[in-house]
């Protein structure tokens, strides 16, 4: 456990945040396919510029369906998620949600879990005035292997540090450093390679266990804030 508090927590959103993947969510059709790809990426088989394309060109997602999975997103936030991310708030902790996914969905899990717009990065997708799949943000770094470490290092400026990044697959990894620390969650599924190459492993389905690592073992003082941080460590003693 890290012996010092943090200033920043960047989460990614498909898989820790949410228990779902975005694009698998769209696929229909094409589901074991693009899941096939979006997990090779993940484990940092091939790399993810090799993917990303590939796979909206497969999906071709609507306006409509680029709602709903916002929408869905919501729903299936991980355990805890909401809770934790209220209590990083509460303690002064710059919070931050950094994905490869679609940003018109991420925006509205960021605003329902209490951030703001700002907060967020991920890729934007681009529709026909009827609402049709018209591309995405060939420009993004999110879309390309590294990305993350990109836009890491444009928001370090920003940021109090230090800074942990929360997050499940390779993407994550790859910006550790510029990230003081990483943290594997494994609490969706597990990926023995970004596991192995974590600071900190939560496995647990509950972000619980976050907050009690980025404010370095100290109980905070507010009482919801409290309620979480003895969970979370409850959970990462069992």
């Amino acid at each position: 456990m890290p012996a010092n508090r943090f200033g920043s927590v960047i989460f990614d959103c498909d898989s820790t945040l949410s228990a779902i993947e975005g694009i698998d969510e769209l696929a229909h059709g094409h589901r074991e396919e693009i899941a096939r790809l979006t997990e090779a990426a993940m484990r940092g088989e091939i790399p993810l510029e090799d993917v990303y394309g590939r796979r909206l060109e497969l999906v071709r997602p609507t306006r409509d369906q680029v709602e709903a999975l916002g929408e869905r997103y919501i729903r299936t936030l991980v355990t805890d998620a909401r809770e934790t991310i209220a209590a990083l708030v509460a303690e002064g902790i710059e919070v931050r949600v950094m994905s490869g996914g679609i940003r018109q969905a991420v925006v509205p899990l960021a605003i329902a879990l209490g951030l703001t717009e700002r907060a967020v990065a991920a890729v934007d997708v681009h529709f026909s005035a009827d609402g049709e799949y018209a591309g995405f943000d060939r420009t993004s770094p999110l879309a390309r292997s590294g990305g993350k470490r990109t836009v890491l290092e444009r928001w370090l400026p920003q940021l109090p540090r230090p800074v942990m990044l929360v997050g499940d697959g390779v993407t994550d990894l790859e910006a550790r450093p510029p990230a003081d620390r990483f943290v594997a969650f494994a609490g969706v599924v597990e990926r023995p390679a970004v596991i192995d190459a974590a600071d900190d492993v939560v496995r647990t389905p509950s972000l619980a266990p976050v907050l009690v690592l980025a404010l370095g073992g100290i109980a905070p003082r507010d009482p919801q804030a409290r309620e979480v941080f003895e969970l979370g460590r409850s959970l990462l003693r069992s």
